[in-house]
């Protein structure tokens, strides 16, 4: 009897090691269908400051509004920007004035009277002339009895300053058919771009003076109120950017394999039980990390891990910023494939 119970328990030792053996063969070689990760939603969030010092006028929008490409979010005061706009803009006018006037040279009166001043000294030159020779002629039959020396001098010195005269006379004419200079007209053009420059500067405050949505986001933050001076360094509104949005997460070096880009995926929330919403992987970090401490995961949390970015379509903005998430990465290949899948992918 001792030895037929023996008996029965070395075949029940080796029925129940058959079996084992056989789950454990059955469990290594059965196909992974699913790869789980854990997350949260994050997504892109910008800090907006006015680009100038004024005192803020009116704000526009509140926490949570949904805001569009361009629209309006707050305006400053302007009423000290508005007259230097406005000079500005007469600057602007006066030097492209004078700008034309160079550019158009001497008008055809001015040239017409040039001539008549050089018509009128040549006249002058020529009369003074014939007194002067008249009078030497005079003193010379009479061997300088006739005409006394300082008469016969002051001629000679009508003569020289009406020849002077002309000659200056020709060379305000010479002026006005060449007109400008080339180097005043170098000037003008000059001044000018500069005053377009000052009044391009005060229209960009003018424009600054709104304060625009980049895209389109959700208002996170209102931190201004009208009253308070806005400044470049001080932001107006947090904006957080609900497209693209993405599940941060974290993979370990052993199921690295199974990852690529354009991966499909689903994820769940626990806010929403019973949905999933679609996603792709869509970046996996090359460099290793150790994980994070609000990853919750079943290995240590010393181990290094690879960052993933799962990008989620929520057209309706239901997932919030840093919910947590579960992402259900979809397989189809067996443990062996997979083995050979991780090694290529080492």
């Amino acid at each position: 009897m001792k030895r037929t119970a023996r008996l029965a328990l070395v075949l029940a030792g080796l029925v129940g090691l058959g079996a084992a053996l056989w789950w454990w063969s059955a469990a290594h070689h059965q196909t992974r269908e699913e790869l789980t990760l854990y997350g949260n939603i994050d997504l892109r969030q910008v800090n907006l400051p006015f680009n100038g010092n004024e005192r803020i006028a009116q704000v526009l929008a509140q926490e949570g509004d949904s805001v569009k490409r361009g629209q309006v979010l707050a305006r400053l005061d302007t009423s000290r920007l508005a007259p230097q706009v406005a000079k500005a803009e007469a600057d602007v006018a006066t030097q492209q004035q004078v700008v034309n006037r160079l550019h158009h040279g001497n008008r055809p009166e001015e040239i017409a009277q040039a001539r008549a001043n050089v018509d009128a000294a040549r006249a002058d030159a020529v009369n003074a002339r014939a007194q002067y020779e008249r009078l030497r002629v005079l003193s010379d039959n009479s061997a300088g009895r006739a005409v006394s020396r300082q008469d016969l001098d002051s001629a000679k010195a009508a003569v020289d300053a009406a020849e002077a005269k002309l000659i200056v006379s020709q060379k305000a004419l010479e002026l006005e058919l060449a007109g400008p200079r080339k180097e005043d007209v170098a000037q003008a053009e000059a001044q000018l771009r500069a005053e377009e420059a000052q009044l391009a500067l005060l229209r960009q405050q003018w424009k600054d003076a709104e304060l625009f949505a980049p895209l389109d986001a959700v208002v996170r933050s209102r931190i201004v109120e009208p009253g308070e001076m806005a400044s470049p360094q001080k932001a107006a509104f947090t904006l957080a950017i609900t497209d693209p949005k993405w599940v941060r997460a974290y993979v370990s070096e052993t199921d690295l394999g199974f990852l690529r880009e354009g991966l499909k995926a689903a994820i769940t929330a626990d806010a929403f039980p019973a949905r999933s919403f679609p996603g792709w992987v869509g970046f996996i970090s090359p460099v290793a990390e150790f994980t994070p401490k609000s990853v919750e995961t079943s290995e240590l949390r010393s181990s290094l891990v690879y960052q993933v970015r799962v990008f989620v379509q929520d057209p309706a903005n239901e997932l919030r910023l840093g919910m947590p998430t579960t992402v259900h990465l979809p397989l189809a290949v067996g443990n062996g494939a997979s083995n050979a899948a991780r090694r290529g992918g080492s």
